[in-house]
């Protein structure tokens, strides 16, 4: 499952949106906004704007292809759009399986592939009061 959405990420939700007892792993991974320097100003906030039709469907790919072509039962990718704060949860990647080994493999085949794949740009905006674009510029 793919989910585009502005509202905050509830983790906890998030985790618990699929159970099978046979899995043995649960593999997540959480991409938040960092504080940290980019071109040499502090970031204080991202804007993630995305194409939401082709977003949700490429999305959707990515998780059938994880699904697929891993051992796992599930996977689920969450993706933030809107203006976020540092700290804020932005992306949210859960991945069930009965061992560890492809529970890995396919989350990180699923965040590489959506960094990869989906129209999502990213605007920085600084603590200094400048912003950029970090990648492309959607058409006004």
């Amino acid at each position: 499952m793919f989910i585009l959405q502005e509202s905050p990420i509830d983790v906890a939700q998030a985790r618990n949106m699929y159970r099978d007892p046979a899995d043995g792993a649960l593999v997540i991974f959480e991409g938040t906004v960092r504080a940290d320097q980019t071109h040499d100003r502090a970031v204080s906030g991202l804007l993630y704007i995305a194409e939401a039709p082709a977003v949700l469907a490429e999305g959707e790919k990515i998780i059938k292809e994880a699904t697929t072509g891993f051992l796992i039962h599930d996977a689920v990718c969450i993706q933030r759009t809107g203006q976020l704060k540092t700290t804020e949860t932005a992306v949210w990647i859960g991945v069930w399986a009965p061992h560890r080994d492809e529970a890995f493999k396919a989350c990180r085949y699923i965040i590489e592939e959506v960094k990869k794949r989906l129209l999502i740009w990213k605007k920085e905006f600084y603590t200094d009061g400048s912003k950029s674009w970090i990648h492309g510029k959607p058409a006004a």
